[in-house]
């Protein structure tokens, strides 16, 4: 019996074995939770199906269409009733915009990566909303690179500080209905979405270096944190940004 027993928590951003939303899914199972997938399209879905045991909900989900997520989370109402939590795992930017001057990104990629890495959380939280059972946690992934000038994050910086952000007004929001919104900063660790970043082994070779004990995070302890923070145990946890990155932080 784990803390999350009964519990139907959607989690959305699982691309490989390597996500970190795959670490977060790891945990949430692990912790007696079912989890509900969402995928982005057929590619994303046959690749999620390969992973799974195939006794899963699977359902559609376009983060970049409003229509998408609405019935993406009408098939969830249909399904589960009630829901307890939502993991967003969703971030994207334009490779050309993760390198060279930041006061180079066109207004094109700008939007882009806001609409996809900040304001998904919005629109999803939007249509989910009706769906959470009191006690239900909602949680986002950000990086160090909103807070500080990391060499090639870039437009990922910016759009990440935006999310930051949101996560505080929706956390006021969501509060007056028993639901805490908090986000996790993880630790660079190798996945898809990182290495879209240009250089990104000396990103993740200089984060490892300064971890406090010099032995990167991993995707489980940052899974771990997130199956706490949807939990109702983290209900008292309400607009907090959550460094999991072993200490990189710290200095």
């Amino acid at each position: 019996m784990g803390f999350l027993t009964g519990k139907k928590i959607v989690v959305m951003g699982v691309a490989n074995k390597r996500s970190i939303a795959w670490g977060c899914a790891q945990a949430i199972t692990e912790q007696g939770g079912e989890v509900i997938y969402t995928y982005q399209n057929d590619r994303m879905k046959k690749s999620l199906e390969k992973m799974l045991n195939g006794d899963e909900f699977l359902v559609e989900c376009d983060v970049a269409d409003d229509d998408s997520i609405k019935n993406a989370f009408d098939q969830i109402k249909d399904y589960a009733g009630q829901i307890n939590g939502v993991v967003h795992a969703v971030a994207f930017a334009d490779k050309d915009d993760l390198q060279g001057n930041v006061s180079d990104i066109s207004r094109k990629g700008y939007s882009l990566a806001q609409d996809i890495s900040s304001y998904s959380l919005i629109a999803v939280t939007h249509y989910a909303k009706p769906l959470l059972a009191e006690g239900s946690g909602i949680v986002t992934l950000t990086y160090f690179g909103s807070q500080r000038a990391v060499p090639n994050y870039n437009m990922m910086g910016i759009a990440k500080a935006s999310l930051e952000a949101a996560v505080r007004y929706l956390a006021t929001e969501f509060a007056q209905d028993q639901v805490h919104v908090n986000a996790i900063s993880a630790g660079a660790v190798k996945t898809l979405a990182v290495t879209g970043v240009k250089d990104y082994n000396k990103l993740i070779q200089l984060s490892q270096e300064r971890t406090a004990d010099e032995v990167s995070v991993t995707t489980n302890e940052i899974g771990n944190v997130c199956a706490f923070l949807v939990s109702p145990l983290a209900s008292g946890v309400i607009g907090e940004t959550i460094f999991v990155d072993k200490g990189v932080h710290l200095s």
